[in-house]
């Protein structure tokens, strides 16, 4: 492995304190999280403050030393990987919540606090997030802002775009850029930090931010719908979205392969309700009353089943029913674990094409290898789609990759759809971007991070391809 260069090392042990850089040996205690990839540089760097920031930046830029930024290392497009010769810059140390506002409904967070700790000091004000993931207890919200992250409650909230109203970053010359604006309503000039959400780390080092705050329902009811099409499963949501009582808080599908292996795995079952349903659909309502909640769901229920005879539903009456049903739609490890590194993908389709792609995208996928039965989920109210083939990531041959990827992407872009919903560009998808994306797009992102990052010192390579 390369080794930084001594003087480079010592200024930066220098800035945030001799235990705050670790290299080498000193890395192996550091959770490397979905991929050994990420801590590949074998150095990292833990600054706690946004001076320390913008000082471990300018060192790196003086030593030519290429930054990595790493919040939870939750990202699954490889946005977070590393290489020698390169140090990582983790937020770790910035997890302080400076101020929740409850009168403004605003947090002001440094970029390390996890969404779970927000979620949790805003709850003792009646307030949450407006957005959630499962890997809400290690996602950090400055790495949210920067891969843009979706989740449950977007077709509700929206995504992290929508979520923050200012933001603190460091740039690459190790400026500051700050603008913590607090309010909704804001005209005075472009909106930069818009720049920098969804940008990967590719821009600046977001280390602070004003995060927008939702009421907080006082109760919630959940159920699980065994319906037989997309149609149907579309139908349901649009009668959650009307529901008479309480507000539709989720609505996610589980296409049968995937509800067979979490429901089997974790010994679910329920009377009355088939296991061999196309479609499943876990939906939440929000509310005062959490009988008058489950009340309407069982009402939803009664409608959908006049239409859709052969549907099933099962309504949880506590928090451990409840608890049990989420499980069935977040144990996505288990896929994993039965094929490892599995080849996923995350789009965004037009709800009035669910229907069709996914009949043309698993026949396109079938044709390339008749053994491809793939685990589909996602959030159905917003089209979100996540497809996880049923191969480990090695029994793939390189050169099926390219047909793979056409099959799964096909006509997203012509028809008004997205080849990455949620999870970004990083690494991984960055063919794909340069082959998918308008070519003015493409010129306008390179004269932005040019003009931000000429040296391209800030996580090289992720996102846009180098080199014109």
């Amino acid at each position: 492995m390369h080794r930084l260069p001594p003087a480079f090392t010592a200024e930066l042990r220098n800035i945030v304190g001799d235990g705050n850089f670790r290299e080498g040996e000193a890395v192996a205690s550091i959770d490397y999280g979905v991929t050994p990839e990420n801590l590949r540089a074998g150095a990292v760097v833990l600054p706690a403050t946004t001076g320390e920031v913008a000082a471990v930046v300018k060192c790196c830029l003086a030593h030519g030393v290429p930054i990595v930024t790493h919040g939870g290392r939750t990202g699954l497009v490889g946005g977070g990987m590393s290489k020698s010769g390169e140090v990582v810059l983790s937020t770790a140390r910035l997890s302080r919540i400076h101020h929740i506002l409850p009168v403004e409904r605003v947090a002001v967070v440094e970029a390390g606090v996890t969404l779970q700790a927000l979620q949790v000091a805003a709850a003792q004000h009646r307030l949450e997030t407006g957005i959630d993931l499962p890997s809400r207890g290690s996602a950090t919200i400055g790495g949210m802002a920067s891969t843009n992250a979706g989740g449950i409650s977007a077709f509700r909230f929206g995504v992290m775009r929508h979520r923050i109203l200012g933001m603190e970053a460091v740039l690459a010359d190790g400026s500051i850029y700050s603008d913590l604006t607090r309010v909704v309503k804001n005209a005075a000039g472009y909106d930069l930090k818009h720049l920098f959400i969804g940008a990967e780390g590719t821009l600046g080092v977001i280390t602070r931010l004003a995060v927008k705050l939702e009421p907080q329902p006082l109760a919630t009811a959940t159920a699980l719908f065994g319906l037989a099409s997309v149609d149907a499963a579309l139908e349901t949501v649009r009668r959650g979205l009307d529901a008479e009582y309480g507000h539709l808080r989720a609505a996610e599908a589980i296409w049968n392969r995937y509800f067979h292996l979490t429901s089997r795995h974790h010994r679910w079952s329920a009377t009355d309700f088939a296991a061999d349903h196309p479609v499943n659909l876990l939906m939440t309502l929000g509310g005062a009353e959490e009988s008058a909640l489950q009340s309407e769901l069982g009402r939803i229920y009664e409608a959908v089943a006049a239409v859709h005879p052969d549907a099933s539903a099962v309504i949880a009456f506590s928090g451990a029913q409840e608890a049990d049903l989420w499980r069935l739609r977040e144990d996505t490890d288990l896929i994993y674990r039965n094929h490892p590194g599995a080849p996923s993908y995350d789009v965004s389709v037009p709800l009035s094409q669910v229907a069709s792609y996914l009949e043309r995208c698993l026949a396109d996928l079938k044709a390339i290898d008749g053994t491809l039965d793939p685990y589909v989920f996602g959030h159905l109210a917003d089209g979100n789609l996540h497809i996880v083939l049923n191969k480990a990531g090695t029994d793939i041959p390189l050169e099926k990759a390219s047909a793979l990827d056409q099959a799964v992407y096909g006509t997203l872009s012509e028809t008004g759809g997205s080849f990455s919903a949620e999870h970004g560009i990083g690494l991984k998808r960055v063919s794909s971007l340069s082959r998918l994306s308008d070519p003015s797009k493409l010129v306008l992102m390179r004269r932005i991070k040019e003009l931000l990052d000429a040296p391209a010192l800030l996580n090289p390579g992720k996102v846009l391809r180098a080199g014109p």
